[in-house]
């Protein structure tokens, strides 16, 4: 089948490598896992140990967000609820992990 098209064959360059070393492959892996550490890995259980420690850090009479956009002000603590008081006489039970960040006392009043 080769009356149209005539094969072509390649002729290896002098003195050329075809393949690069194993040293600079394990240089390379090492260069990726070093960048998925500082650039994922590391700042992500830096956030994750700063939440755990406003969660255990939580106490009645606390101002705090919600994840959800929800301000309001501890009432009572569970080990793994929190009940916040959003309004007068209305008082809402969330996951303490819900919590997004304790605000700075009287900001509820002031919005």
């Amino acid at each position: 089948m080769d009356f149209f098209i005539s094969s072509a064959y390649g002729q290896a360059a002098e003195g050329a490598a075809a393949q690069p070393s194993p040293i600079f492959n394990l240089i390379f892996l090492g260069g990726f896992v070093l960048i998925f550490y500082f650039l994922i890995w590391r700042p992500q259980s830096k956030r994750a140990k700063e939440h755990k420690s406003l969660i255990e850090s939580l106490n009645k009479g606390d101002e705090v967000m919600t994840t959800g956009g929800m301000l309001g002000k501890v009432n009572r603590i569970d080990e793994h609820y929190v009940a916040l008081q959003v309004a007068d006489n209305v008082e809402l039970k969330m996951q303490k992990s819900s919590v997004a960040a304790v605000l700075p006392k009287g900001t509820i009043k002031a919005i």
